[in-house]
């Protein structure tokens, strides 16, 4: 069975950094991508990154390009997004889902739980 959990969301000012963690179990992480999601009040879900776990190849959303930074530990089966210069735009509940692959057409197979990030101005 698929799990993922999310950890490392808060409350931070703008312009500060956190560092999400997803750590996966349940599958054999070498043969998906994983990436993060989020969504904010009243608005629909955004990809904002994602990565192959094999290959290590990383994809961002335009909005957080040179900002975030997605890693992954395949040995602890767990993936890392480091948000710097974080924005109150980047307030959003953020998940970490499981895909075949990053590309737009490969929508997202499972789904964490969510951590809250909060970037006050």
């Amino acid at each position: 069975q698929v799990h993922l959990v999310e950890s490392g969301g808060g409350l931070v000012q703008a312009g500060g950094s956190l560092r999400l963690s997803c750590a996966a179990s349940g599958f054999i992480v070498d043969d998906y991508a994983i990436g993060w999601f989020r969504q904010a009040p009243g608005k629909e879900r955004e990809g904002v990154s994602c990565i192959i776990m094999r290959v290590g190849s990383t994809f961002y959303a335009d909005s957080v390009k040179g900002r975030f930074t997605i890693s992954r530990d395949n040995a602890k089966s767990t993936v890392y997004l480091q948000m710097n210069s974080l924005k109150p735009e980047d307030t959003a509940v953020y998940y970490c889902v499981t895909r075949l692959s990053c590309s737009d057409d490969d929508p997202p197979a499972n789904w964490g739980q969510g951590t809250q990030v909060t970037v006050s101005s």
